[in-house]
């Protein structure tokens, strides 16, 4: 650990890279874009919805729907502090000015492992996928590496070039997944629903005192991770006192709406009493597919399994993005080797950052090829595993952080806003934390053993970063004063 902090510190002796990020580049629909990609509708919905319904059964619905609640409790608090906070690396900044500058360090490791952990996990997702989907539609099977590695080609090319064309790329993509759902969801309405019509009764909060919903919920918030990261593009965004606050409420609420109604369509289109055996029966998994070619047509489910390879592949380079943006932040403060603050002066993205997120990706699918990994079962739900329960503390700590900052000066802000909503996110998040941890062998499917392995490494990275706080103060008492406070305003 001390060799760790020691070689973090060190890095402020080279100079720090004069070059920044493309500013004004980003508006709010390219801010929504790179979040609900990251968020991956249509993987979450066809993908995971399944395994949620089989374990909470009608409370399903309202799991989602709940979750979203919560957060958008946590966007009020969140945004006010965007309006004083512009800084690549978020939850950093965030926590360091509202906690205290070891917590943001400690903060900012972790959520630099979270974000690289879930998109390497989702790069091998994508070549699970895509590997299925390409023998389905040629019966030629390629092995899922081979396309995991041109996938990482992809996603390197498109992190290098102007962030304006990966917003593009993650629009296009995006509304055709959405598209996709909304067609299937349609279909369940104008039949009716299922054999017992449209049962309106499933969300009603009477449904979460059954079993499995503690495991359920664990499914439900992961699949809004990635949604704070519109303060991770604040640098680059145009009027981000405006456009990050919106990008957020506008993301989360059209989440956890979309979310819900499309759960309770899957519901429906088997019938509330039967919904929950299918998804726990065999072939459960593809109940969404299944549903898809009866309520709308075969040609739909076929579209599905092709969009699915593409929001795997958006939320990877949605991921991609907000990593490289973190070792950007942590080098040009001297966290990180320094040269990871440069930037390319043609294109405005985080060139080295870029290359050592591909690298580290690479490394990762490499071993999974070696040691002949699940790339499903194990390099995904693995990683995500770590990354998921990592995110969900730092936005925790972070809206403590909303509290710690507005404490002594509201600046003109309400209490509900600056109080009221970030401490109330932060208990209900702690809330959910507990239920993910007491059920993290269903998120991962893994024994005892290699869930404390994969837990363990949050708490480790956290103490590197406070141990190199405390150094840089002991060292160099001036540098120590500027850590957290670097604002895009102001470079």
């Amino acid at each position: 650990m001390a060799s760790t902090a020691t070689v973090a510190t060190d890095t402020a002796a080279a100079p720090a890279p004069t070059a920044r990020l493309e500013r004004g580049a980003i508006g709010t629909g390219d801010l929504v874009f790179f979040v609900v990609a990251a968020a991956a509708p249509l993987t979450v919905m066809a993908g995971v919805a399944p395994v949620s319904i089989g374990m909470a059964g009608r409370a399903a619905p309202l799991g989602y729907l709940i979750s979203g609640l919560l957060l958008v409790v946590f966007a009020t608090g969140f945004t006010a502090m965007s309006r004083y906070v512009r800084n690549a690396g978020a939850f950093y900044a965030y926590i360091g000015r509202g906690v205290g500058r070891p917590a943001g360090v400690g903060s900012a490791y972790v959520a630099l492992l979270s974000y690289n952990a879930i998109g390497v996990g989702l790069l091998a997702a994508f070549g699970f996928f895509t590997a299925n989907g390409f023998a389905d539609l040629t019966g030629t099977h390629v092995d899922w590496w081979v396309w995991s590695l041109l996938g990482l080609i992809a996603v390197g090319v498109l992190g290098y070039l102007k962030v304006t064309l990966s917003a593009k790329v993650l629009g296009v993509v995006l509304v055709l997944e959405v598209l996709i759902l909304l067609v299937f969801e349609v279909g369940v309405v104008a039949k009716g629903g299922g054999p017992n019509g449209l049962e309106f009764g499933v969300l009603s909060p009477a449904r979460l005192s059954g079993d499995g919903v503690g495991g359920m919920f664990v499914l439900a918030i992961g699949a809004f991770v990635g949604f704070e990261a519109t303060a991770i593009y604040a640098e680059e965004a145009r009027d981000p006192a405006r456009s990050v606050p919106r990008a957020t409420y506008i993301a989360v609420t059209f989440l956890a709406l979309f979310y819900t109604f499309t759960v309770w369509m899957i519901i429906n289109a088997y019938g509330a009493d039967r919904a929950q055996a299918v998804a726990n029966g065999t072939g459960g998994t593809d109940m969404v597919f299944a549903a898809s070619t009866r309520f709308v047509g075969a040609w739909a489910a076929d579209a599905m399994q092709v969009l699915i390879i593409t929001s795997a592949f958006a939320a990877t380079l949605a991921f991609h993005n907000s990593a490289t943006r973190y070792f950007y932040a942590l080098g040009r403060e001297g966290l990180l080797p320094r040269r990871l603050g440069a930037v390319a002066p043609r294109t405005g993205s985080p060139v080295n950052a870029v290359i050592l997120q591909v690298l580290i990706s690479a490394v990762v699918i490499v071993i999974s090829i070696v040691v002949d990994c699940d790339p499903y079962t194990v390099t995904f739900l693995w990683t995500n595993g770590t990354g998921i329960l990592g995110i969900m503390l730092m936005q925790a700590f972070a809206a403590l952080a909303v509290y710690g900052f507005f404490r002594t000066d509201r600046r003109g802000m309400p209490g509900w806003r600056v109080v009221g909503a970030p401490l109330s996110a932060c208990v209900g998040l702690l809330v959910l934390i507990g239920l993910v941890c007491a059920n993290f062998d269903l998120m991962t499917g893994a024994s005892d053993g290699v869930n404390i392995a994969l837990l363990v490494p949050l708490p480790i990275v956290f103490a590197v970063g406070v141990v190199v706080a405390w150094r840089i103060r002991t060292r160099d008492p001036a540098r120590y004063a500027t850590l957290t406070t670097v604002d895009a305003e102001r470079i």
